[in-house]
């Protein structure tokens, strides 16, 4: 057997899909165009739309102090509707930024513009998801199942946004983090002021790390016209990100002083731990940043998984002190 590095590539495997990715190594040959239209081969989007719903969860536990095996279905179910709808998400996207990605050297090889899917068969499988994602959705409270619905409306709105704002990052903030305020509301059945502190912290961390991944394209996109942050800040994109590195941090940080009562002064720093730890790994980004070399830039956009799952941990073992 040939070492990896002589390995053929697998066909119609997407040029920035983690090597050895379960789809291109394992799924059959039928449903691989569909999975990577979901990014199936590329895990980190489903784990940045989750994990917000996880600090959402967590810290409406701490809250009000109460947990029930539906906290633990909550938990579950965030994981597998995150999965279906940054699947159902991501074929919006690629079917309305199809001429677009055939224009962009990383995105060509996505299975729209490189033909492996047709836009009719595309919007059959977002289809698909959607349904999927409604069943699950349809298990928590009614206030949520609203919430749910209502998160539509910034998912089918985002992929337009790079061309009408340098700032697309804000839409996409405004759909990835909506699950910190359903899932909040499935705990408690409705909404609070931390609630909304942690989706604005929420919106800010995206704005750092997508801004980071956008610089990827901003030679390509800047030929065609796509408007980023990464093109509106261009070299003082540093700057800017240690703004909304503090921005989001603090944010978090007031969402837990609004949450956990004082008289509970482990449970509260436990909680600020996991907030200082995202900061600490958000200046680590900051001090790997390379903005003209893309395997860096992709690195450090991966390794927002690693940030986000910091709180939910901290946040996680702040329930049990």
């Amino acid at each position: 057997m040939p070492p990896p590095s002589d390995r053929p590539e697998p066909e119609g495997k997407v040029a920035d899909a983690t090597d050895g990715n379960w789809v291109d190594r394992f799924a059959p040959e039928t449903i691989r165009p569909f999975l990577r239209l979901s990014r199936a081969d590329r895990p980190i989007g489903t784990w940045l739309l989750l994990l917000p719903c996880w600090w959402g969860l967590t810290l409406a536990m701490l809250s009000d102090g109460n947990s029930s095996w539906h906290d633990l279905w909550i938990f579950m179910g965030c994981g597998g509707g995150a999965w279906l709808m940054r699947g159902a998400g991501c074929t919006w996207n690629d079917i309305t930024d199809r001429k677009i990605d055939a224009a962009v050297a990383r995105t060509r090889s996505r299975p729209l513009p490189s033909g492996q899917v047709t836009v009719q068969a595309a919007l059959i499988w977002m289809a698909v998801q959607a349904a999927i994602a409604f069943v699950i959705l349809l298990t928590f409270n009614q206030a949520a199942i609203g919430l749910g619905v209502l998160a539509l409306l910034p998912a089918a709105i985002y992929p337009f946004a790079k061309r009408f704002t340098w700032w697309p990052q804000i839409f996409l903030g405004l759909a990835f983090n909506w699950g910190a305020l359903l899932a909040w509301t499935a705990h408690s059945g409705s909404l609070a002021a931390p609630a909304f502190l942690l989706y604005g912290a929420g919106i800010a961390w995206t704005l750092f790390y997508d801004t980071v991944y956008a610089h990827q394209d901003i030679e390509d996109d800047a030929l065609i016209g796509v408007k980023s942050t990464a093109r509106l800040f261009a070299n003082r994109t540093p700057i800017w990100l240690m703004r909304f590195l503090a921005i989001s941090t603090g944010l978090m940080t007031l969402a837990c002083l609004s949450t956990i009562a004082r008289n509970q002064p482990f449970v509260l720093a436990t909680a600020l731990l996991g907030v200082m730890g995202m900061g600490m790994h958000m200046l680590w980004q900051l001090r790997q940043l390379q903005l003209t070399n893309p395997l860096i830039l992709l690195m450090v956009f991966r390794s927002n998984r690693t940030a986000g799952l910091i709180p939910v941990i901290f946040f996680a073992l702040a329930l049990l002190v």
